[in-house]
């Protein structure tokens, strides 16, 4: 699984970070990743913080 944000989208609202910081971490005014290809031990919250982002900015592949 490979996960990436949608910076047009992206409002830096910090719900990913939050949920998983080994993952997502905050930039200047949006979320980054860190971990493109997301750990077989993470993927479930991964995908739980792509459903919870407000503007559906995470995108997984």
């Amino acid at each position: 699984m490979k996960v990436k944000i949608d910076a047009d989208a992206c409002t830096g609202c910090g719900l990913c970070v939050d949920s998983v910081p080994d993952v997502f971490v905050m930039g200047d005014d949006i979320a980054e990743v860190i971990k493109a290809e997301v750990p077989e031990d993470l993927k479930e919250e991964v995908q739980e913080a792509a459903e919870n982002c407000p503007v559906e900015a995470i995108i997984i592949e």
